[in-house]
């Protein structure tokens, strides 16, 4: 070889070792896939969509219903996070724009949780929200993780003093959702091995590892309830905390015929498992809920519509700003008779008519 040659090597190899020396934090890397794909992004969905699991409260009603009429989502069943007095105005913000087009899920109320006569207040409570139209009652995962009793243990969600209440919900006719524990990586250390890093990093809040109750025993305390409470129907939000887990998934539907899941905020689970995620679509088309736990905008709808109806690979899934893992994921192509179960049929065995 000629020394020019060599020389010229040489200079080559050294602009590129300078280039890959650029310091670069993982937080801003976002490379743009080469693949050379299909894209196909429904504007609307094949078949009208209720949107069973939104968070309303902070929206102005008129400013939802534009999105929804861009998206062809039919209704929206806002879950208020309040309680008492402003819960009941939140019932009437939304009822009182459009009747036909919202519906409200109220929030268990532990105020006063140390009181001798909480339940029967709690039950009153309950009676006071369905008189003004709720359609159904949410226990969040602050039970089992956070709210504690008088003598401050933490309560558990099977404590048998709740029972009740669940009876209750049963004899009004309202489901009652289930939020209990998180994602599996929010019980993991946030460490170069958990999955969802950026995510924990960006809200370290949001972490429950050193948590002095498992998940596995807050899902089996949930998954006690709703075996012990057979004429009421429930609703597993968020694929049952359990979108890791599909084979756990189906078991417990299989198991509890008054159970059913909403999809929403976990379109990241089933995205990255397309054929497995598929199949459970299939096989438990009549207890599959559409929702989605993100503010109303047109580009999630569609993103969302974009994951169940096309087999397009390799694309974004809708999400808040930090994301829930770094991947992609691949479409579900579900086919007509379950996208209407899906999207409408199966929510509306839920809401009053």
């Amino acid at each position: 070889m000629c020394a020019d040659s060599a020389n010229g090597e040489d200079k080559f190899v050294a602009m590129v070792s300078a280039k890959a020396e650029v310091n670069l934090r993982l937080s801003d890397f976002k490379p743009h896939s080469q693949l050379k794909l299909p894209v196909h992004l429904p504007e609307r969905p094949k078949f009208p969509v209720i949107d069973y699991h939104n968070h309303l409260d902070s929206q102005s009603p008129d400013d939802v219903l534009r999105i929804m009429d861009a998206c062809g989502v039919e209704k929206i069943v806002n879950i208020t996070m309040q309680v008492g007095d402003a819960a009941i105005e939140m019932i009437k913000k939304f009822h009182l724009a459009e009747p036909k087009r919202f519906g409200t899920i109220g929030w268990m109320d532990w105020s006063g949780v140390e009181r001798s006569d909480f339940v029967q207040v709690s039950l009153n409570r309950l009676e006071r929200l369905v008189e003004h139209g709720i359609c159904g009652i949410k226990f969040w995962k602050d039970l089992g993780l956070t709210v504690r009793d008088s003598d401050g243990k933490l309560l558990r969600v099977d404590d048998e003093r709740f029972a009740p209440l669940f009876d209750k919900a049963a004899e009004c006719g309202i489901p009652v959702m289930f939020h209990t524990a998180d994602p599996d990586a929010f019980f993991t250390p946030i460490d170069e091995f958990n999955e969802r890093y950026e995510e924990l990093a960006a809200h370290p809040d949001w972490s429950f590892y050193g948590s002095p109750v498992s998940k596995l025993e807050l899902l089996a305390q949930r998954d006690r309830v709703i075996a012990r409470h057979p004429k009421t129907t429930f609703v597993a939000a968020h694929l049952a905390e359990s979108g890791e887990n599909l084979a756990y998934v189906s078991n417990l539907l299989e198991n509890n015929p008054n159970l059913y899941l909403d999809i929403s905020a976990r379109t990241p689970e089933l995205g990255r498992q397309p054929y497995t995620a598929r199949r459970f679509m299939l096989q438990h088309a009549d207890r599959i809920i559409f929702g989605t736990d993100l503010l109303p905008e047109i580009d999630m709808y569609r993103l969302y519509y974009r994951l169940l109806e096309t087999d397009d690979e390799y694309f974004d899934y809708p999400s808040h700003a930090s994301r829930q893992g770094r991947w992609n994921v691949y479409g579900l192509y579900l086919p007509d008779d379950v996208l209407l179960k899906l999207y409408r049929e199966n929510a509306l065995k839920l809401l009053p008519r």
